[in-house]
């Protein structure tokens, strides 16, 4: 993948996992934040639920406790 031909909307189904990945608890918060100066809660949200990219679990529970969203997880536990 070129990631020098992304559009930031267009392709925000794949910039969003890819994003949050590698995420950890020690680095949620600034990767978060990254995120958020782009999207919007809603749409970080919307993406993370319905990708199937590997996203951990740990990723989905911290992100639904920060936009105070049910708990949701990308595999089952």
């Amino acid at each position: 993948m070129d990631y020098n031909k992304l559009d930031l909307e267009r392709d925000k189904d794949i910039i969003i996992p890819r994003a949050l990945f590698a995420s950890t608890l020690d680095t949620f918060e600034s990767d978060i934040k990254i995120l958020e100066d782009i999207y919007s809660k809603n749409e970080i949200l919307n993406t993370l639920k319905a990708t199937k990219e590997r996203i951990s679990n740990t990723v989905c529970e911290l992100v639904a406790k920060r936009y105070r969203a049910k708990k949701f997880a990308r595999f089952a536990l």
